[in-house]
């Protein structure tokens, strides 16, 4: 079993920066190297959006196109944590803010998110983020 817990929502202004962190309990100890981390945000009455993914094993990582230059995300092998860097925030981006654990690897989740298939093995219960414009 995988516990998520994120962290680092909050309220900015538009044009600023915000760090998200998602720490990641593991029942064995360890989180495998098979294992893909990601990110997808929910605003209300919208459907869910992919926004990042990465592999835990190597740290490859996936975008989605809209978010390359201005998201970023990465892992923290030690702390089993995994981080989202966000810059250049827009008002739009008001959402709250999952993570997500899958055992299918980076190319099983680019592979689902391709085809619109959100289901991941585990999800953290969000942490929310507002950007006034």
């Amino acid at each position: 079993q995988v516990h998520l817990v994120e962290s680092g929502g909050g309220s900015v202004q538009a044009g600023d920066s915000l760090r998200l962190s998602c720490a990641a309990s593991i029942s064995s100890g360890y989180l495998s190297s098979n294992f893909a981390m990601a990110w997808f945000r929910q605003d209300a009455g919208q459907a869910r959006e992919f926004v990042a993914a990465i592999s835990w094993g190597d740290g490859d990582t996936y975008y989605a196109d809209s978010l390359k230059g201005r998201f970023r995300i990465s892992r923290d092998i030690a702390e089993n944590t995994v981080h989202l860097q966000m810059d250049r925030l827009k008002p739009e981006e008001t959402a709250v803010y999952y993570c997500a654990a899958d055992h299918w690897r980076l190319s099983g989740v680019v592979d689902k998110v391709a085809r619109g298939d959100y289901a991941m093995d585990f999800w953290g219960k969000g942490t929310l983020v507002t950007v006034s414009s």
